[in-house]
């Protein structure tokens, strides 16, 4: 009997050791991931450096420590690819807008540099990658009247 209840509490140490390495079911949530995207530039099309940049996709980072981006890469399913360069999120809750027109990289405020639109506003999907290539993260979305821009 008592290597019976031995083997029993071993069995449950076992268990319960498991159960606190694999942790909460929300340790799977990513800290680095799309926040939001401006997929349709407000207003008219016209192409103009400004509305190219009022077309954007954001990142944020929910984790304890702040990430380089340096070789992660943003693509849309018609893989069209951005890669950053040395660009670092902060940590609990940094963001970063990666605006789709051109200008000087500004504090939170990164430039793909293309003269056309990125983003379809009748549907697509963003993936995030890190410098190994590993996927991150997506957001998709469908074109949806009266919105141009979707939370992800």
């Amino acid at each position: 009997m008592r290597r019976t209840v031995s083997i029993i509490a071993t069995a449950a140490m076992a268990l319960v050791g498991t159960l606190a390495v694999s942790g909460p079911a929300s340790a799977a949530t990513p800290s680095l991931r799309f926040h939001g995207a401006q997929y349709d530039s407000p207003g008219k099309d016209t192409r103009s450096n400004k509305s190219l940049n009022a077309e954007w996709i954001s990142l944020v980072n929910s984790g304890r420590k702040a990430v380089n981006l340096k070789g992660y890469t943003i693509r849309d399913a018609s893989n069209h690819v951005y890669t950053f360069g040395s660009t670092t999120i902060a940590a609990k809750g940094g963001r970063i807008w990666l605006h789709t027109g051109k200008a000087t990289k500004s504090g939170r405020n990164i430039y793909w540099g293309s003269g056309n639109y990125v983003w379809n506003n009748t549907g697509d999907t963003a993936t995030l990658r890190n410098a190994a290539g590993k996927k991150l993260d997506t957001c998709s979305w469908k074109s949806k009247k009266n919105r141009t821009w979707v939370g992800c």
